[in-house]
């Protein structure tokens, strides 16, 4: 079952729900920005802060997210992590702690 971040729309309040690759690093989460920082999920995260995270039956609450550039999201993520292909023109990561 795919990774679910869980967020809350910044002017609707709706509560969306959105697949993605969740990387688990030092004390929280990365996630591949696929479509860029002007993504409605991302600017949605950004502003409330917070997000829940949802891997099969479990939830995380993620909070104090912060975009990172692809070198610094890959040196946090394990060695098998690799960069996306050139031509996807993907360079931006998020990355959320998680609640202890």
């Amino acid at each position: 079952e795919r990774p679910v971040l869980i967020h809350e729309g910044r002017t609707s309040g709706r509560t969306y729900e959105t697949p993605l690759d969740a990387h688990a690093v030092d004390g929280g989460y990365i996630f591949i920005v696929n479509y860029g920082a002007r993504s409605d999920w991302v600017k949605n995260i950004l502003a409330a802060g917070r997000a829940t995270l949802r891997l099969g039956a479990q939830e995380i609450e993620l909070s104090m997210p912060r975009l990172l550039t692809e070198d610094e999201a890959l040196s946090q993520m394990p060695p098998t992590a690799k960069p996306m292909p050139g031509f996807l023109n993907i360079n931006e990561y998020l990355h959320m702690h998680a609640a202890a």
